[in-house]
């Protein structure tokens, strides 16, 4: 009996060393979780080690709107980067940017995404005012200007072909044969954007007024609620990002400027064509903003920096083309953005439709890390103030100094500084993925009409161009 309990025994070492011992987890590969950090898995030699801050509030209500420029805040909550950094965080999808902003200054919200100007607005005297402060720059381009069938048929043939497809960019110009039309037939033409202080009202504006079309002026006594429609050639009106294509299809408006997916929304359902890209109005600009209260920045700054700590870190991951996909599968959740994963992958993946069937390389339409994107320059905040100076909703003249001064209320790169040492310290980051700045970025003229932008002269910027208000 012994010698038969020795020989079984003797059989099993000999089945496990040959066959290998696999654990019930390893056999399941559903089972065995794998965390991909910035494009490394934890299965890697040495992977980066998070050192996490002794957060004086762990558990965290963190507002969103239901568009793929909120994939830093889904990658965080899903890849566990803010369960890292010690969060508990409840990402809570929002119905309008109003609610946000309101939701956030009454301490309903610990945080949130939010238009760029809206934290601006706040602070300069547009709006409800209050003291906001951002981080974290949560991505560059990523917007589109669309138009229904019945406009796109109006314009096409006003545009140059390139082997039986229109050249792009698109300019505005292109889009006053339509307005002739409307205007004969007595009826208004009609924008949508999201709201007053966003960039699709600015990208808008400014793409129109570069093709001599007025997007008209806001007026001291129609500011709060109104869409500056003062002298205007065109109509501007205030919808959600989700209700854009149903409000085309439904012909109240007829176009409108808004992030993805709802311009490939709008192919996708054949209702409408997007025309031009808001890379192409101005390369690389700034888009959302992560903003928090300046009142739970004081109270809490290990937080705020977690915060941003494991947002830059979903910044890199999305950046990274290998987790492109699984990023816009994470995005169609119902949780996140809630959409078709093909419509998403349109424009995530590094191509965007126009025309139906008309799909053409974008590579940067969506960018969240490169170019040092996640950082919030000055120079980036100021150019929303100059557009609100240009438009009438800031009524009063500046100086330069003043531009200057406001926005370093708003942007804190100190606290974005302090997130990225930590990172670098970690491993996650490398030298070269951290500005060497004053905050302010280089003049540029990549913009549609090829205007200077020099983030220390603003007053200069905005008395430059012929349609809008001067300084």
């Amino acid at each position: 009996m012994r010698k038969l309990a020795s020989n079984l025994i003797t059989l099993l070492v000999i089945v496990f060393t040959v066959t290998g011992f696999r654990s019930p987890e390893t056999k399941n590969p559903i089972l065995k979780k794998k965390t991909v950090y910035c494009g490394r898995r934890t299965d890697e030699i040495n992977p980066p080690k998070t050192k996490k801050l002794p957060v004086e509030k762990a558990n965290l209500t963190i507002g969103f709107i239901k568009l793929t420029d909120m994939a830093p805040l889904a990658i965080a909550k899903f890849m566990g980067y803010f369960e890292e950094e010690g969060l508990i965080v409840n990402l809570e999808a929002q119905a309008n940017w109003r609610e946000i902003l309101d939701k956030v200054i009454d301490n309903q919200l610990d945080g949130a995404q939010m238009l760029a100007g809206q934290p601006i607005a706040a602070a300069v005297g547009c709006g409800r005012q209050a003291q906001l402060v951002t981080s974290y720059s949560m991505d560059l381009n990523g917007n589109a200007i669309t138009v229904s069938n019945e406009a796109w048929a109006k314009m096409k043939d006003s545009i140059p072909q390139e082997y039986g497809k229109p050249v792009h960019p698109i300019p505005s110009y292109a889009l006053k044969p339509v307005l002739n039309f409307y205007k004969h037939a007595n009826k208004p033409f009609t924008f949508g954007i999201v709201g007053a202080y966003s960039t699709h009202n600015y990208q808008l504006r400014y793409w129109l007024a570069a093709g001599g079309i007025n997007p008209g002026f806001y007026s001291n006594s129609t500011i709060q609620g109104s869409m500056g429609n003062a002298g205007a050639d065109v109509q501007l009106n205030i919808t959600a990002p989700p209700q854009m294509p149903g409000t085309l299809k439904a012909g109240t408006i007829n176009g409108y400027c808004v992030g993805e997916p709802w311009n490939q929304q709008a192919v996708e359902e054949s209702i409408g064509v997007p025309i031009v890209t808001s890379k192409e109005i101005w390369k690389n600009h700034p888009e959302k903003v992560f903003v928090m209260t300046k009142e739970f920045v004081s109270k809490y700054p290990n937080t705020a920096t977690a915060i941003t700590k494991a947002l830059i870190k979903a910044g890199k991951w999305l950046d990274n083309p290998e987790n492109r996909k699984e990023a816009t599968r994470i995005l169609s959740k119902s949780a996140y953005v809630d959409g078709s994963k093909r419509v998403i992958d349109n424009s995530m993946l590094g191509t965007f439709e126009f025309e139906k069937g008309d799909v053409r390389l974008v590579p940067d339409f969506n960018v969240f890390f490169r170019y040092n994107a996640t950082y919030p320059y000055y120079s980036d905040g100021i150019w929303f103030m100059t557009q609100m100076k240009r438009w009438g909703q800031i009524t009063e003249s500046k100086t330069n100094e003043w531009y200057i001064s406001k926005i370093q209320e708003v942007y804190k790169p100190d606290i974005w500084f302090r997130a990225a040492k930590l990172l670098l310290e970690e491993g996650f980051i490398t030298e070269s993925d951290i500005p060497v700045t004053d905050g302010f970025k280089p003049a540029t003229n990549e913009f549609i009409d090829d205007m200077f932008y020099d983030g220390r002269k603003p007053v200069e910027y905005i008395n430059g161009f012929k349609i809008g208000l001067k300084n």
